[in-house]
């Protein structure tokens, strides 16, 4: 039996995503340099007009994610690296946030039990029910970025 239409657009989103983020930075003049293998978490490394380099994991959320979660990276394994970025979309929102390794582990929870322990997890995001809205938290406003200069 074939698999669904669903199942083929999950698994295809993230590697779209990170064409689309990354064809943004090439846009804004960076130079994004694509691993063939996907190996350490590391969608590009880019550049910098200093010379030297940094490692960069995208992740996105779509827009068809229930409401709430709109925002909302769970289940990831990282441990502190230098020279390291997240960069996380969200589609619905329209939003990025840009975290260097150090930053997110601050800002993220660590699971303690379950089967995701070690893992972390991060929900930029609000919601209210009210006007069915959902917003980015006022904590984690000095992530969002309207451009890539962060890596300039």
């Amino acid at each position: 039996m074939a698999k669904s239409n669903t199942f083929r657009h999950n698994a295809g989103f993230g590697k779209r995503m990170e064409f689309f983020v990354i064809s943004k930075m090439l846009e804004q003049g960076l130079d994004v340099y694509i691993p063939l293998v996907d190996d350490f978490g590391i969608d590009a490394v880019i550049r910098k007009s200093n010379g030297t380099f940094v490692e960069v994991q995208i992740k996105a959320r779509s827009s068809d994610v229930k409401f709430g979660d709109a925002a909302l990276f769970a289940a990831l394994a990282h441990e502190l690296r230098s020279n390291y970025y997240f960069v996380f979309y969200s589609h619905r929102m329209k939003k990025t946030w840009i975290m260097s390794s150090q930053e997110f582990i601050e800002n993220s929870v660590q699971n303690k039990s379950g089967k995701n322990i070690g893992k972390r997890s991060i929900w930029f995001n609000g919601k209210s029910t009210k006007n069915l809205l959902e917003h980015p938290k006022p904590q984690f406003d000095k992530f969002i970025h309207e451009n890539f200069d962060i890596f300039k």
